[in-house]
């Protein structure tokens, strides 16, 4: 009995504390993928939702200007008391009267024609909406590069902790040679100090790389504006991938031309402006309207009871109106010359938008050139400058070298690595950017 019972208590204390996903008490996690980032910023920013509003008021509008085609209803009713006071034939007569007046009524109109204003307002209401979506989208992947950015950037300080880390104990284990060697007399007291202060230098470069890891995570938690109060670290991904093939320049503007939401918008925004130019021709053709009254009164000095004078007193009116404009101060024309303006400013943002995204693929794709190329020779690099510090180690470990040597090694090799780290994630950010514009979603 005890061994079940011991067993059953191992397994709820394994799945306790299995770390398959750590969250904290508020239902977020502790270690975030580059995934879970992305995925949260879109579901809780602040400026995302914001958006998310314009759409759905952009919504409303589109309902409202569908509603402009159904007759609308109105009621009215009201009561009315009269007390008065009037001279008599007589000599000091006064007569009161005191009467109630009650009026009911219903009242509707409906547009049969204005020129097309109310179909073509409605076409330009859900153009609206989809420019209002395409607004959201964009806003998405402005953060999406961002959050990459940051996210890489922690990932890469991380790499240099590592890399601190272990240049302070290979340095820890040369000053504890030189101690020893420097007990035995032979090397000398300077040397040995200079081992020491290569270490404190090494230490302090340490905490500079933990003090970079904080401040980065600070800035992606900043731009998944998430509460300072929360523990917040990332995953490292198994492989980051700095290299790999580049797709033609050609090939990459032609579908971001196509397919990125600012081009999108800029197109519906020509649109969404050309019926404004519809909407305003339409000042210049009639409007004509139909209407029905539906009316009935009750006067209490009439001597008929409530309800009959109510159907006695109820009438119904049926009209049409037609109004034509004839003179409107250019009102109109100046409406639709600013409608025809306006396409051509639209005309203009969208040839500047696909400009400025042209050059900035164009950028994207000599930065994922360069980039690749860094990477490939800061790898050759730091193989060659590896194997030197190697070398020297070994070197000064059996005096076939002196300390001098080794630390000049040494801070080759600091060098050739940080160069290779910074190239390597500076590669892989490269890659997501430059795939991103053609639409492939940033994973790592």
């Amino acid at each position: 009995m005890f061994i079940r019972y011991f067993g059953a208590f191992l397994f709820v204390l394994a799945l306790a504390s299995a770390p398959a996903v750590a969250q904290d008490t508020t239902g977020r996690p502790t270690m975030w993928s580059l995934q879970a980032c992305l995925d949260y910023a879109n579901k809780n920013n602040i400026t995302l939702n914001s958006l998310r509003l314009n759409v759905q008021s952009a919504q409303q509008n589109y309902l409202l200007s569908k509603a402009q085609q159904q007759p609308n209803l109105t009621g009215s009713s009201s009561l009315s008391y009269t007390h008065s006071k009037s001279a008599t034939a007589n000599v000091g007569g006064v007569q009161t009267t005191s009467s109630f007046i009650n009026t009911f009524g219903l009242s509707s109109s409906v547009t049969i024609y204005n020129g097309g204003y109310i179909r073509n307002d409605i076409l330009q209401k859900n153009l609206d909406i989809e420019s209002a979506n395409l607004i959201v989208l964009q806003n998405a992947n402005n953060i999406t590069l961002q959050i990459t950015q940051a996210y890489l950037g922690i990932l890469l300080a991380k790499e240099n902790v590592i890399y601190e880390q272990d240049l302070i104990n290979t340095t820890a284990a040369q000053v504890d040679q030189g101690r020893k060697q420097y007990e035995a007399g032979s090397i000398a007291r300077n040397a040995y100090i200079e081992l020491q202060a290569q270490l404190a230098t090494d230490k302090y470069n340490l905490v500079t790389a933990q003090s970079t890891v904080r401040q980065n995570k600070l800035n992606l938690k900043i731009l998944l504006q998430l509460p300072y109060q929360d523990s917040f670290d990332i995953v490292k991904p198994d492989t980051v991938i700095s290299k790999e093939a580049v797709a033609s320049l050609d090939s990459v503007v032609t579908i971001a031309m196509r397919e990125r939401p600012e081009i999108k918008n800029g197109q519906l925004n020509i649109d969404i402006a050309r019926y404004d130019l519809l909407k305003a021709r339409a000042g210049y053709l009639p409007i004509l309207t139909a209407s029905g009254n539906l009316q009935s009164s009750y006067y209490s000095r009439s001597g008929d009871d409530y309800f009959k004078q109510l159907d006695n007193n109820f009438f119904q009116t049926v009209g049409v109106n037609l109004s034509i404009p004839i003179f409107t101060r250019r009102t109109v024309k100046t409406q639709v010359e600013q409608s025809k303006i306006e396409i051509e400013q639209q005309k203009l943002n969208l040839l500047g938008t696909q400009t400025a995204l042209a050059q900035n693929i164009e950028q994207a794709y000599i930065n994922v050139i360069n980039a690749q190329g860094q990477y490939d020779a800061a790898e050759e690099g730091l193989r060659a400058s590896q194997e030197s510090f190697r070398i020297a180690g070994e070197q000064l470990k059996v005096g076939a070298s002196n300390l001098v040597d080794y630390l000049q090694q040494k801070t080759l090799y600091t060098q050739a690595f940080q160069v290779y780290i910074q190239a390597k994630y500076n590669a892989a950010l490269s890659i997501k950017i430059y795939d991103f514009y053609m639409g492939i979603a940033v994973k790592l």
